[in-house]
């Protein structure tokens, strides 16, 4: 970042894939996509348990790639109250993400007992994956404050 400017406002168009934190909506959109892949295509052991991880996975996927086109399509203008709803957006997807992550983490425990081995690699992917996207949205998150905490 070159200058204090930069920092506090939201980038639009293809700036938005070349500043930080910015581009971690790509990461953001592929994790929560596997997670989202992984628990659909496994067995339900706990429906309400996946059930939760999935509306996450689904939810953040969502709002993910809404926002990332959003900001590419310069929807927000320079307004300072965009950079109030980012960092709404990822604290809410980071606390989702986090409970997603270790509810799955108790589903594929229940699976080391119960079922074949491609099932409980499966499960463990997702866990995998669920983790990665939850340090991706805290650390996208801490970021937003950041710029938050300067407009």
């Amino acid at each position: 970042m070159s200058s204090a400017a930069s920092i506090t406002s939201l980038p639009s168009g293809l700036a938005v894939l070349k500043t930080f934190p910015d581009v971690l909506f790509i990461p953001e959109i592929i994790f929560g996509g596997l997670v989202w892949i992984l628990v659909a295509s496994a067995l339900v052991p706990a429906a309400i348990v996946q059930g939760w991880v999935m509306f996450v996975s689904v939810f953040c996927f969502v709002m993910s790639t809404t926002l990332l086109c959003l900001y590419l399509c310069g929807a927000h203008r320079g307004s300072s109250s965009w950079v109030t709803w980012d960092v709404i957006c990822q604290e809410t997807a980071a606390l989702f993400y986090l409970s997603a992550a270790v509810l799955q983490a108790f589903v594929t425990i229940s699976y080391s007992r119960s079922t074949s081995g491609v099932i409980y690699q499966e499960s463990i992917a997702a866990v995998v994956f669920a983790f990665l996207a939850t340090l991706t949205y805290v650390v996208h998150l801490v970021y937003s404050l950041g710029r938050w905490k300067s407009s």
